[in-house]
């Protein structure tokens, strides 16, 4: 299985003023083979605290499966090399047989950080577009030194850090 790098993203929303553009705008990028929705749970709390969850992923059961056992084998190669990874590989199939990478207790977890009236989305993503850069990295001998996102927010700070100490004299 080619898995290109993979996202997690955690979103939360302070109230319900959803207008629709998020998941046409997922589909478009999926639609696209930009990225794939390994796996999407979205819960909301109502004002009364009563809880609506919904998950999602582009993956059918056996990609599911698929993926659970490639995690697997890489954990379990990290932890204790060739015959870990193999049990940890259908261990990870296994696991994400039922097309569920959350289970009840992850819904409720997430349910319990956010406050009545708000919402919040646990998303894995996939860049499919990364594969081919990652592979021709690969092919003329790269390796990877170093992987961050850079936020609009990131850079603010820079600048603000930047200013206090140009005004300190630093």
């Amino acid at each position: 299985m080619v898995i290109g790098p993979v996202q997690a993203l955690v979103v939360g929303f302070g109230d319900d003023r959803f207008t629709g553009e998020i998941l046409p705008e997922l589909r478009r990028l999926r639609e696209a083979d930009v990225i794939r929705l390994i796996d999407l749970l979205f819960v909301q709390k109502d004002d009364s605290g009563n809880v609506v969850a919904v998950e999602q992923s582009d993956l059918s059961r056996e990609e599911m499966m698929e993926f659970g056992a490639f995690v697997g084998a890489l954990v379990g190669l990290g932890a204790g090399g060739e015959d870990e990874a193999e049990a940890a590989a259908i261990a990870g199939a296994r696991e994400l047989e039922d097309q569920r990478m959350y289970d009840d207790a992850d819904v409720w977890y997430l349910s319990d950080a956010i406050p009545n009236g708000t919402s919040a989305a646990i998303v894995l993503i996939e860049h499919r577009w990364a594969i081919p850069l990652r592979d021709k990295i690969r092919q003329a001998g790269g390796v990877a030194l170093a992987d961050q996102w850079i936020h609009p927010e990131d850079l603010i700070a820079v600048g603000m850090a930047a200013q206090s100490g140009s005004s300190s004299g630093v």
